[in-house]
């Protein structure tokens, strides 16, 4: 339980008083255990566009808290959260893509998630593209930074999907 929330330290600032105040209520409630509660609170939040809970709807189909483990469905969930810059989505992003859960395994696209994620700030982000560039030809490290940038510079809109 303490695994599912205490796996990243996450800053939030939300605009809404009624957002931030959901958003929390349903923290509280996932660290409690109660997550039919914390995907009640989040959901709306999320299809709204909070990455906040576009993120932690992502863990939950990740590791089938509340709902069916869903691998497919937490890739969705991060993309969204990492197409507005969430670093820990992205992260989150680059794993599945280089385990190949939820899609198909590809170290060019997990590297790509990897130099996004340290480009907007995570540490991790550098040492996980580390990783799996040990496993990576020069010719595809060059690619994956290309995709990398293409897809800042996009704004996460042409990402190598």
């Amino acid at each position: 339980m303490r695994k599912f929330l205490a796996s990243v330290a996450v800053v939030f600032t939300l605009a809404d008083t009624a957002d931030a105040q959901d958003f929390q209520k349903g923290l509280a409630a996932a660290e409690a255990g109660d997550y039919a509660t914390a995907l009640q609170e989040w959901r709306p939040l999320a299809e709204q566009g909070d990455a906040a809970a576009q993120f932690y709807l992502g863990n939950m189909y990740y590791s089938g808290h509340g709902v069916p483990q869903d691998y497919k469905e937490a890739v969705s969930w991060y993309r969204k959260a990492a197409e507005q810059g969430d670093a820990l989505s992205q992260i989150n992003l680059g794993l599945m893509c280089r385990n190949g859960q939820g899609l198909l395994q590809d170290n060019v696209l997990a590297h790509m998630w990897f130099y996004i994620a340290n480009a907007n700030g995570n540490e991790i982000g550098a040492q996980l593209r580390d990783v799996v560039a040990e496993r990576m030809t020069p010719e595809d490290i060059s690619k994956a930074q290309a995709l990398a940038r293409e897809c800042m510079a996009s704004g996460y809109k042409n990402c190598g999907y």
